[in-house]
């Protein structure tokens, strides 16, 4: 450690990405990544901005950008804020709105980077025990709370909410912020946008990195009250007021207007999940009910850390958590046809 770090620096406990790793012939299950590809038109627009208007600043407010988004959402541009990557715009969330007097409550198995904002920024949190079934129980947010956030569907558990029950959550504490983060709602679940409008504490938060297979470019997004998101806009203009280059706000935009392309990337995934899940279960797997690009599974006779090593011998690799409620548990992610048989070709030779 450096004598030069500031005690903050000395006290951070980084997240921790997903490997990246360098083997050959890999099936890459591990850290949620698009089998599909782009769409093309996306491709195509971010391959025309590659020319001499590089050299100039991208537009600081994205309000092409913005103003797609709205149509598409059907809110208005002043309800929606773009971020480099949806974990930044969590970020000046964290920033903007969750620090308050009273703690912020989360699950206590949910996105490993909630915690480290927490100690980023300073705020006080607590964690809510999902219950038996590695799901959220909305009554047990029955406490007091300076903020809330969920992700919907959770992770690593990809169990989804339905939006009657988000609904619930917003009645029963209508005075503190909550934000939804939504990264894979794409995949099954109910977004809580239409709630937006009648509820002015809400922030919903997506990505595009997942079901519009961009996480390469850096694109998300929030959408709620424009009063959360010109709270955003202050914390993100005091900190980089440039975020999003050329390039990827013409390839955001070309994405979000190829909606058939979309459409048929996320049926492509969601049959493959049913495909996987089954195989698994033939193993002896009980695999939880995902709504997410990834399923949550565990094998009854079986640890997840010996699992996960003897895959990654075998060229396969998937995520490993090792607290102590999901020591048991592999998160895979949702691959191609192929990789899905790679997989499952290589559990069968493990188990025997």
């Amino acid at each position: 450690m450096s004598r030069f770090w500031s005690d903050l620096t000395h006290q951070l406990k980084p997240y921790v990405p997903g490997e990246q790793p360098k083997i050959a012939d890999l099936v890459k299950l591990n850290t949620n990544e698009s089998p599909t590809g782009p769409s093309p038109k996306a491709m195509a627009a971010i391959a025309a901005e590659a020319a001499d208007s590089l050299r100039l600043y991208p537009d600081p407010e994205a309000r092409a950008l913005r103003e797609t988004l709205a149509r598409y959402h059907g809110v208005s541009p002043e309800q929606v804020f773009v971020g480099n990557g949806s974990d930044e715009v969590l970020a000046h969330a964290f920033a903007a709105l969750l620090k308050r007097d009273a703690p912020l409550l989360f699950p206590d198995i949910t996105y490993s980077f909630y915690p480290v904002y927490c100690g980023l920024f300073g705020i006080a949190f607590e964690t809510v025990p999902l219950d038996d079934a590695m799901a959220v129980r909305v009554e047990d947010y029955r406490r007091p709370a300076g903020a809330i956030i969920l992700p919907n569907p959770n992770a690593p558990t990809g169990v989804a909410l339905s939006r009657a029950q988000i609904k619930q959550l917003l009645d029963e504490h209508p005075d503190v912020p909550v934000v939804i983060d939504e990264a894979y709602v794409d995949f099954g679940a109910e977004s809580a946008i239409p709630l937006v409008a009648e509820h002015p504490n809400l922030l919903v938060v997506q990505t595009m990195s997942k079901s519009r297979a961009l996480a390469g470019l850096r694109v998300g997004y929030a959408i709620g009250d424009a009063g959360l998101i010109e709270g955003l806009a202050r914390v993100k203009d005091s900190f980089n007021s440039y975020p999003l280059g050329r390039p990827a706000q013409a390839g955001a935009i070309a994405s979000v207007e190829d909606e058939a392309f979309f459409q048929a990337s996320c049926a492509a995934v969601i049959a493959e999940r049913g495909r996987l899940t089954a195989g698994l279960e033939a193993l002896g797997f009980a695999v939880l009910p995902s709504s997410a690009n990834f399923v949550f599974a565990r094998h009854g006779a079986r640890g997840g850390a010996e699992l996960a090593a003897a895959l990654r011998e075998r060229a396969v690799i998937v995520r490993h958590f090792g607290a102590a409620r999901t020591t048991d548990y592999l998160r895979i992610t949702v691959g191609t046809d192929a990789q899905t048989q790679r997989l499952l070709t290589a559990l069968g030779e493990i188990l025997g």
